[in-house]
C-alpha cells in the first residue's frame, strides 16, 4: 500500500544519543533559541492588531499558548527525528482557530499516490490507517529529504557511529576511576622459616583477614581511619597502582569534532575552549547564521500557512508574512563600535560634498 511511517526506525537510538551525550540535546536546544523570535506582518494594516493577539495567545497543546512555542517544538521534531507534523485545530462553528498541535510521528503515516508529486497523510484509526480528514489543516515539513523520497532525514544521521565510540570511552573512563579511585588493597602474609609459622599460617592468615577487615570497615561506613598492626612478614599493596589511566583528550575530541561539525554550532557555545582566534569565531558565527536562515525558510510556509488560514476563518481574504528578528551573534559592545564607524563616514561623507 505504499506506506511509510515519519517515525524514523532508529527513533530510539536517536533519544538516546541526545539522553546519552549532553553536548548533543545542548546543541539542538541551542540552534532553537538561536533561530530567533518572529513576527507576522499582515497585508490589511486594519487587521495587524488582531493578528499579533492571535500570534501571541493562540493555544498550543494542553497548556501552552503562543505561535512561538508551537514552532519551538515543531523545529526540535525536524531537526531531531527529519520531519515535523502539526495540526490547526478550528472551532466547532469554523470560524476561528482553536489551537495548535504537535502531533507525534509515531502516529502518522504518509503514502504515496499516483504521481511522485502526490501524497497524502494518515492516521492509524483502529487499527486500520485512514487518510486524514481536513489535510489542508495538517502541516507536514521534511528535513533535507533525498531524491524521490518524502521522509526527511534526522540532522543526527551521520552520528550513531562517533556516538557510539564516545560512549564507550566516557564508559571505560569511569571504570577506571572506580577502579583506581576507589583503592583496594593486597595484604600478602610470608611465614617465616621456623616450624610453628608455617604449621599455622592458615590461622595466622585468617587473623590478619580479620583485623584487616575491622580496620576497614569504619572507612567505608565514612567512621574514622584506623591502623592496621601485624606481627610478622606482612606486605600490604594497592592493586592497581602501578598503572596509568590512559588518556582520552585527544580521541574525545576528534569525536566531539565530528559532532560539533555535523550540528554547525561553533564550538564556544557549547562550552568547549578550543583554541581559536577571534577572527576565526567571527567566521563560525556567519556560518552559523546561514544554517539558522535555511532553518527559517522551512518554517516560513509553515508560519504563512497557520496564519492565513486564521484570517480565512475570520472571514477575510488578507494575506500574512512572517518578518524573523535579524540575527546577532556578536558582541554588542563591536556592534556598537561598527554602528558608530558608519555614522563618522556618513558624517564626513556629507561634509565632503558641502
Amino acid at each position: 500500500m505504499n506506506y511509510t511511517p515519519l517515525s524514523p526506525p532508529d527513533v530510539g537510538l536517536l533519544d538516546a544519543m541526545r539522553e546519552g551525550i549532553p553536548i548533543i540535546d545542548a546543541a539542538l536546544d541551542k540552534i532553537v533559541r538561536l533561530t530567533g523570535s518572529f513576527s507576522v506582518s499582515c497585508s490589511d494594516p486594519g487587521l495587524q492588531e488582531k493578528l499579533d493577539r492571535f500570534v501571541q495567545n493562540v493555544r498550543v497543546g494542553p497548556a501552552s499558548q503562543g505561535l512561538h512555542q508551537f514552532v519551538g517544538v515543531y523545529l526540535h521534531s525536524l531537526l531531531c527525528y527529519g520531519n515535523a507534523v502539526g495540526e490547526i485545530v478550528p472551532t466547532a462553528d469554523w470560524d476561528d482557530v482553536y489551537a495548535l498541535y504537535n502531533a507525534r510521528l509515531r502516529d502518522v503515516h504518509i503514502r504515496r499516490e499516483a504521481g511522485p508529486l502526490e501524497a497524502e497523510l494518515c492516521t492509524m484509526e483502529r487499527m486500520n490507517l485512514t487518510p486524514v480528514r481536513y489535510p489542508q489543516l495538517v502541516l507536514f515539513t521534511p528535513l533535507s529529504p533525498a531524491a524521490g523520497e518524502m521522509r526527511g532525514q534526522p540532522l543526527l544521521r551521520s552520528l550513531p557511529f562517533v556516538s557510539e565510540i564516545l560512549m564507550k570511552i566516557f564508559a571505560s573512563v569511569g571504570q577506571n576511576f572506580e577502579r583506581v579511585g576507589n583503592l583496594r588493597y593486597a595484604v600478602t602474609y610470608k611465614p617465616g622459616a621456623d616450624r610453628v609459622d608455617k604449621a599455622q599460617a592458615g590461622e595466622i592468615a585468617k587473623g590478619i583477614s580479620r583485623e584487616w577487615s575491622a580496620a576497614m570497615e569504619p572507612v567505608r561506613n565514612g567512621g574514622p581511619v584506623r591502623d592496621f598492626v601485624a606481627v610478622g612478614d606482612v606486605d600490604i599493596k594497592v592493586i592497581g597502582a602501578d598503572n596509568r589511566m590512559i588518556s582520552s583528550e585527544v580521541p574525545v575530541r576528534q569525536m566531539l569534532e565530528q559532532i560539533v561539525a555535523k550540528l554547525g554550532i561553533p564550538p564556544f557555545m557549547l562550552g568547549l575552549s578550543w583554541s581559536t582566534t577571534e577572527r576565526m569565531s567571527a567566521q563560525q558565527a556567519d556560518i552559523l547564521t546561514s544554517e539558522l536562515e535555511s532553518y527559517r525558510r522551512l518554517l516560513d510556509p509553515v508560519l504563512t500557512r497557520i496564519c492565513d488560514t486564521y484570517l480565512r476563518l475570520q472571514g477575510h481574504s488578507a494575506t500574512s508574512m512572517p518578518v524573523w528578528n535579524d540575527i546577532n551573534l556578536q558582541d554588542e559592545v563591536e556592534s556598537a563600535g561598527i554602528r558608530l564607524t558608519h555614522a563618522r563616514a556618513a558624517v564626513l561623507e556629507r561634509q565632503a560634498e558641502v
